[in-house]
């Protein structure tokens, strides 16, 4: 046997992959927009429900859905019959995935949705299908070929599904004015919640562990109180607490390449004036986009009288997880 070409088969599947999603494009029509407009109107959930790898792909898109905005579940079409047709109520719409439109676990949970008079979205790869029929609403997902060699397993099918759903779950976003903040709610847990949510006064040293030094302070005074602090800066501030400037370990280095007398010069001959500060309402993630941008490693937060409330560095924000 010659040796298999990895990368021409690679290549090949995905070639196709992308001429179906091309074609799903192209064919968009008018129920796509009746699909969005009955899940953006409905009062209750929607039930996602497939069977096999339309299960699996189906699972994501109920995912998608509730983090982005549409409350929406998972329910196996073969436990749905055995009970948990129970957990669909009148206010659901039910979106169900089969590419032949015609599985058995599907299709014969449909009387009863009827009967409950719950909205059915079918997802198929077949317009004149056993679901496709009877569905309110019909979403076409059909491909001209899939990846798979043989033709059997689920390929290119699955993906213009899942790229379907995708389409269902922005568009949802969009119409309901989801926000970054909205989505972080939904996910406090994760890197992600605590970028959007975190703010400064959230992770900011405060009170007496505010490296801070009078504006008559001599040099070595301050490299005390950096030292005490640790966060290789400290503000300088006036009798009324206002921020004057602030001396950091770039600073120190500047003054030592000069061969300035540390225990002799006065602090803010040597301090960056006009510094570059934060606020406690910003958002931790803002703060260190600033700090990235300006290259720097830590931030004196006032308020907005310029009054010192609190200061950090880079390893508070690594700490909160912000990054």
């Amino acid at each position: 046997m010659s040796k298999p070409d990895y990368l021409a088969q690679g290549r090949r599947v995905l070639k196709i992959e992308r001429a179906a999603l091309a074609t799903l494009e192209q064919n968009l029509d008018e129920q796509f927009s009746h699909a969005c407009e009955l899940m953006l109107h409905c009062k209750g959930r929607i039930v996602v429900t497939g069977m096999g790898k339309s299960g699996h792909i189906g699972g994501k898109i109920a995912a998608t859905l509730a983090s982005t905005g549409t409350p929406a579940f998972f329910v196996h079409p073969g436990e749905a019959s055995h009970g948990d047709l129970g957990m669909i109520t009148k206010q659901d719409i039910v979106l169900a995935l089969s590419n032949s439109g015609e599985t058995g676990e599907v299709v014969s949970i449909i009387p009863v949705l009827k009967r409950l008079n719950v909205p059915l979205i079918a997802m198929t790869g077949r317009s004149d299908s056993t679901l496709a029929t009877l569905a309110d609403v019909h979403v076409c997902v059909a491909v001209s070929e899939e990846a798979c060699p043989l033709g059997l397993a689920p390929t290119a099918s699955t993906t213009a599904t899942l790229a379907m759903g995708d389409a269902l779950a922005v568009s949802l976003l969009h119409a309901r004015g989801f926000t970054a903040n909205d989505f972080a709610l939904s996910h406090p847990g994760g890197s992600l919640g605590k970028r959007l949510l975190l703010r400064v006064a959230d992770i900011m040293h405060k009170a007496d562990r505010i490296p801070k030094v009078s504006a008559n302070a001599i040099t070595s005074e301050a490299l005390l109180e950096m030292s005490r602090k640790g966060l290789g800066m400290t503000s300088v501030v006036d009798a009324k607490n206002t921020l004057l400037g602030i001396f950091t370990d770039g600073d120190l280095r500047r003054i030592l390449d000069q061969r300035m007398d540390v225990h002799n010069t006065p602090i803010e001959r040597v301090m960056t004036a006009n510094c570059i500060v934060a606020t406690p309402e910003m958002l931790a993630a803002e703060a260190l986009q600033l700090m990235e941008s300006r290259k720097i490693n830590g931030l004196i937060v006032v308020d907005g009288n310029k009054q010192v409330v609190g200061a950090f560095n880079m390893h508070d924000i690594l700490q909160a997880g912000v990054i």
